[in-house]
């Protein structure tokens, strides 16, 4: 921890010690593909389980916690966010083989447990090739791709309560729904065990390479974009809804929604987060006027909402 230039009223200096890292001031933007947002009051990278779990029973009880990972589909505002961040660090991005199961750690990325699946000749985790992040947002999220979603595959995930209590997890417990997660914000997950099938490790490497190579042919991920910026609503392709409100390649700032892919917004130079925020708002007003269909953001957003943006 740099202790340089804190005032002594910094919340870092009320933490409980850790043999882990502190990063004060911890600039978020610099971790999320979109590359935008303002500071956190502290970054917190346990050092493994034990440690994770002594800073959560003993921080104090009126302390704003919450998770990231990679910061694939994350949005963090300009004005930053108060309280810890927590980031998992190496202790928790691991993926084993047993038997017919891949039991990986959450801070471990979504292709990393597909290339997993498909050493042990494992099938029916491909899509996880085609999803951004690590494994921890895919459980918060239940994310999916190409006709499958994590829901399908998860026998039982672990995850870390407030009080620093283990549990372990199914799917019927975690309340699973499209793009939704009934477990409470402020658990950490922490590891998850996935079920696969036996199978042809050629035809599960060709089923890879073709997710792999549709989604490098459709979606702009060259680009420093959050992934799907909006829910499918039922019955409808968000994408299409977007398109068909004439928002394709619209722009605020350096802000833009993808001439690829328009269920992307991208960071073309130096967009702000509120340059973002304001044109996804834009996208779900013009989608509004033209269809009647009120669209959910995906983007996970954090951070206090200055006046520049809307509240949804």
């Amino acid at each position: 921890m740099t202790e340089a230039a804190l005032s002594p009223d910094h919340l870092v200096y009320r933490l409980p010690a850790v043999r882990g890292t502190y990063s004060p001031d911890a600039r978020l933007g610099k971790i999320t593909w979109f590359r935008v947002g303002g500071p956190v009051d502290v970054l917190f990278t346990p050092a493994d389980q034990n440690d994770l779990a002594s800073f959560m029973q003993n921080k104090p009880t009126d302390l704003p916690v919450m998770v990231i990972g990679v910061g694939s589909n994350l949005l963090v505002r300009d004005s930053g966010v108060a309280g810890v961040v927590i980031r998992l660090g190496p202790a928790f991005s691991h993926a084993e083989t047993r038997e017919n199961q891949i039991v990986c750690g959450a801070a471990t990325l979504d292709v990393k447990v597909a290339k997993t699946a498909l050493k042990a000749g494992l099938t029916g985790l491909e899509f996880l090739c085609g999803v951004p992040g690590t494994i921890g947002g895919a459980l918060r999220m239940n994310a999916g791709a190409y006709g499958r979603e994590t829901k399908d595959i998860l026998v039982w995930a672990e995850a870390m309560d407030p009080q620093g209590k283990i549990h372990r997890l199914t799917s019927k417990e975690l309340g699973f729904d499209y793009r939704h997660c009934a477990l409470p914000a402020d658990w950490v997950f922490l590891s998850a065990c996935f079920t696969g099938a036996p199978g042809d490790p050629e035809i599960i490497a060709q089923k890879m390479k073709e997710i792999q190579n549709a989604r490098g042919s459709s979606q702009p991920i060259k680009s420093r974009t959050g992934g799907s910026t909006f829910k499918n609503p039922e019955g409808y392709k968000a994408w299409e809804l977007v398109d068909q409100a004439g928002c394709r390649g619209l722009k605020i700032g350096d802000a833009q929604v993808s001439e690829q892919h328009c269920n992307f917004l991208i960071n073309t130079d130096k967009a702000s987060a509120s340059d973002l925020e304001e044109l996804g708002e834009t996208v779900r007003r013009k989608v509004k006027e033209t269809s009647g269909v009120e669209l959910q953001w995906e983007i996970k957003r954090i951070g206090e909402i200055t006046t520049r943006n809307q509240k949804s």
